[in-house]
């Protein structure tokens, strides 16, 4: 953890609480020693430990500036299996991306909607995660779909990206997305559908190349989100 997040207005963690596990445990502080603390999606600053015991830790916070900032980046991500989703979900929000919109697709698994990553809210505990990792506060938004059209809906963007090996005809590298807002569709392992496709299409996404090679989803999310937000001036 780079930076502790907190909810609004919450000044006491208990001792079950991870963050508090790692303030004693890996930062070793103790009463009045301070450490970086922010609010989710607010301001980011300085913690003070006001008092600490076998309950938890108290403590007061000062915020210091903004440390919301997400870049304007959408990932429609196909549901892929859960130990993959949580990969994809911690590392991109790492890198700063605004939205991800997962939705189910033709080819994919239903059952992962199932999955306790959506039922008990575990990926928002994986979010934060992500965020902590960051230094930042900022929390991409998370939007679960059960069809791509849902998800195609709940997208906007200057530039609609479809990365698709099969279909693109110019690399990624070659788009011109500079002070723009982009949307990047990201297939299941099997791919997208040819039905799928000829949504996207329709919908006005351009299919673009990550390379000739087949990669795994999590390995082509990681990838096409540096790539793009290089190619939109940001890294």
């Amino acid at each position: 953890m780079n930076i502790i997040l907190l909810e609004e207005h919450e000044l006491f963690l208990p001792s079950s609480d991870e963050r508090a596990k790692h303030i004693r445990k890996v930062l070793r502080l103790g009463v009045g020693d301070s450490f970086r603390a922010g609010v989710v999606n607010g301001e980011k600053g300085t913690a003070v430990i006001n008092a600490m015991d076998e309950r938890g830790i108290s403590f007061s916070f000062s915020g210091e500036k903004d440390g919301s900032q997400l870049y304007p980046l959408t990932l429609i991500v196909a549901q892929v299996r859960p130990i993959c989703m949580r990969r994809i979900l911690r590392e991109t929000v790492s890198m700063g991306v605004r939205k991800l919109i997962l939705p189910v697709s033709d080819l994919g698994e239903k059952s992962y909607l199932g999955a306790s990553l959506y039922t008990e809210g575990e990926y928002r505990k994986i979010l934060l995660d992500g965020a902590m990792q960051a230094g930042e506060t900022g929390v991409s938004d998370v939007v679960i779909t059960a069809s791509l059209e849902e998800a195609i809906a709940a997208a906007d963007g200057d530039e609609k990206i479809l990365l698709d090996n099969r279909e693109g005809a110019l690399p990624l590298s070659s788009a011109e997305l500079e002070e723009k807002s982009v949307v990047l569709a990201i297939g299941p392992e099997r791919g997208w559908s040819r039905r799928e496709v000829e949504v996207f299409m329709a919908a006005g996404y351009s299919p673009m190349l990550l390379g000739h090679r087949i990669l795994r989803t999590e390995t082509a999310a990681v990838g096409g989100t540096l790539l793009a937000l290089s190619l939109m001036g940001y890294v």
